[in-house]
């Protein structure tokens, strides 16, 4: 899964999951496991965040790469948020081809970057790390304030869901991404589609477009 913060990976990423049966991996969540750790790794990780900047490529890598080799991705996986730059795609290809596996698919969502912000600062989520359903107090509000219909939990607003925050990354993300996108352009597996509030597509209708163009359904 491809696309700005706030651009919708996570939602059409659980969609996928559920519809092909294999796991959605999202690194923002791997990021914040270690954070909750309150180690040396996480304390590091924290600072990159809270401040907009980027994980270097090194650390990612060692830490997907760790995700990779659990039982759960046997059967393949969904990866939201990772690769993030081109030199962790070519990473990410030769960890796959190490046990057979490449990339079938890069899905690029593409979204305004001020609709982003506005998603983003309006967003709240579920922590509960068996639900993970995200809200948005503007277009998909919980029916009880502040608590997830889904499990009952608490609704949080992440520590990186403020304005100043969510401008540094998206002047981040347009900096690397168009070498990322670029690089699964030319390997032609690129699949680009547009997600925002004027062209009518929610992230059911985008889930379904990407379960078509897998099935070789045009």
């Amino acid at each position: 899964m491809l696309g700005a913060p706030g651009s919708g990976k996570g939602t059409v990423g659980n969609l996928l999951s559920g519809m092909f049966n294999i796991i959605h991996i999202s690194s923002g969540e791997i990021f914040r496991s270690y954070i909750k750790k309150h180690d040396e790794l996480g304390e590091k990780i924290k600072s990159y965040i809270t401040s907009g900047g980027l994980i270097p490529d090194e650390l990612v890598i060692k830490l997907i790469e760790k995700r990779l080799h659990e039982k759960d991705v046997e059967n393949g996986a969904i990866l939201d948020g990772y690769p993030r730059t081109k030199e962790q795609a070519v990473e990410l290809d030769r960890l796959l081809a190490e046990s057979g596996r490449k990339v079938n698919i890069a899905i690029n969502l593409i979204v305004p970057d001020e609709e982003i912000t506005d998603r983003i600062v309006n967003r709240r989520t579920c922590p509960n790390t068996d639900c993970r359903e995200i809200y948005n107090l503007k277009f998909k509000p919980p029916k009880i304030e502040n608590v997830c219909d889904k499990c009952g939990h608490a609704l949080i607003t992440r520590d990186d869901d403020n304005l100043e925050i969510v401008r540094e990354r998206l002047k981040n993300y347009h900096e690397i991404s168009e070498n990322l996108i670029n690089y699964y352009g030319n390997k032609d597996i690129l699949y680009s589609v547009k997600l925002n509030n004027h062209s009518g597509n929610t992230a059911e209708d985008i889930a379904e477009e990407v379960k078509r163009h897998l099935s070789g359904q045009h």
